[in-house]
């Protein structure tokens, strides 16, 4: 089942959807950006997984989508995937490598959006992840998208499963002029 989030903002996803493509990052088994081509929507699902590619592609084919996988490693320090790249919309869901939150700023589209949840400091009362690397501190999600345009933002603790996230749905301003 894929994140109410992208019901919520799906016509802000569908309106942005003209001016290129959404991105899901690190997208595993593509659930959110599966929704979306279903829909006629344009997806990049971009992950280090070639098995969970293979099983989007074979989705992707059952539904005659355009959509595309990209095989890539986010995390090799000495690159920036992005790099050339703009995508309309950006999903990430469970995910955080902070080193790589300035060149995902960069990559989106000035009036392109970003949806964005992953856990929090607090998740650690509910087991994993635990481990600091993977963990939002207070605020720091909002912190990295302070000068956007924030549509949504919570940062509290979830039932069924339970779990403390932080989730984040802004649009990057247009340049000025």
């Amino acid at each position: 089942m894929h994140s109410t989030l992208i019901d919520d903002y799906f016509n802000e996803l569908n309106a942005c959807s003209s001016n290129g493509a959404i991105i899901d990052l690190a997208c595993g088994e593509g659930r959110n950006g599966l929704f979306l081509a279903r829909k006629g929507l344009p997806v990049i699902f971009a992950d280090r997984s070639e098995p969970s590619l293979q099983t989007i592609n074979h989705a992707l084919m059952a539904i005659n989508s355009e959509s595309k996988t990209w095989l890539v490693d986010l995390e090799q320090s000495d690159i920036n995937p992005f790099e050339g790249k703009q995508f309309s919309a950006v999903l990430v869901f469970r995910y955080l490598h902070r080193p790589l939150m300035a060149a995902l700023r960069n990559a989106v589209a000035p009036g392109g959006v970003i949806i964005y949840e992953t856990f929090t400091i607090d998740n650690r009362q509910f087991g994993r992840p635990n481990n600091d690397a993977f963990l939002l501190q207070a605020n720091e999600l909002k912190k990295y998208f302070n000068d956007w345009d924030i549509l949504h933002y919570f940062e509290g603790t979830l039932a069924n499963p339970d779990r403390a996230i932080a989730q984040i749905v802004c649009r990057k301003p247009f340049l000025k002029l």
